[in-house]
């Protein structure tokens, strides 16, 4: 992949300062999802400077100039896992990273979280990066700070569409459960999150 220049949130806030970023993420766009959309605006400043959720922008050159295209951010957060949800092989492999609870038959483990993910549209109506594209830099990047502190796996969590599960499963996700909303994911369709993971 060439032409894709990551920089992260803090750098650039560091860089630029506050407002000018915030003027550069105002122009975001993503009309198919605006909880995604909504977060990198209103959200993704405040919770990289707590240390919830770092955000990491993506750009290209387009006419000239540099354009934010797309962007994803990673959180790292605690999950668990069925027995029955995993295949054997992904089993064997979850096994050495996670805490296996017999009595539960259900696996814990700390996995880094794809929390948020998405195009701009603003831009050449986000034909600029491919999503496939877009989820190869997130899961390099994961790979990338896995070889320092350990671990081989990530996961996601999206809306109950089937387009949406198709796109991650054809990347290598597979499905292991399923997350009822929070109170104030107001922006997204359903009841419930379905919860994919990957072996890196």
């Amino acid at each position: 992949m060439t032409g894709f220049n990551l920089i992260e949130l803090d750098d650039m806030i560091e860089e630029l300062g506050e407002d000018r970023v915030k003027s550069i993420l105002f122009n975001f766009t993503c009309p198919m999802n605006k909880d995604v959309e909504h977060f990198l605006k209103e959200k993704a400043i405040l919770f990289s400077t707590q240390g919830l959720a770092k955000t990491h922008l993506v750009f290209m050159s387009y006419k000239g100039n540099p354009e934010l295209v797309g962007y994803f951010s990673l959180a790292n957060k605690f999950i668990m896992l069925k027995e029955k949800a995993l295949s054997n092989t992904l089993e064997k492999r979850v096994r050495k990273f996670a805490n296996h609870n017999r009595e539960l038959k259900t696996y814990f483990i700390t996995a880094p979280l794809i929390a948020q993910f998405g195009k701009n549209h603003t831009i050449d109506r986000g034909k600029l990066i491919t999503g496939d594209e877009l989820l190869k830099l997130a899961c390099d990047k994961i790979a990338k700070v896995q070889s320092v502190i350990g671990g081989k796996i990530v996961y996601l969590e999206c809306e109950d569409i089937e387009a949406l599960i198709e796109f991650y499963s054809r990347n290598g996700f597979v499905n292991f459960g399923k997350r009822p909303l929070d109170p104030d994911e107001t922006n997204l369709k359903g009841e419930f999150l379905v919860q994919m993971l990957k072996y890196i």
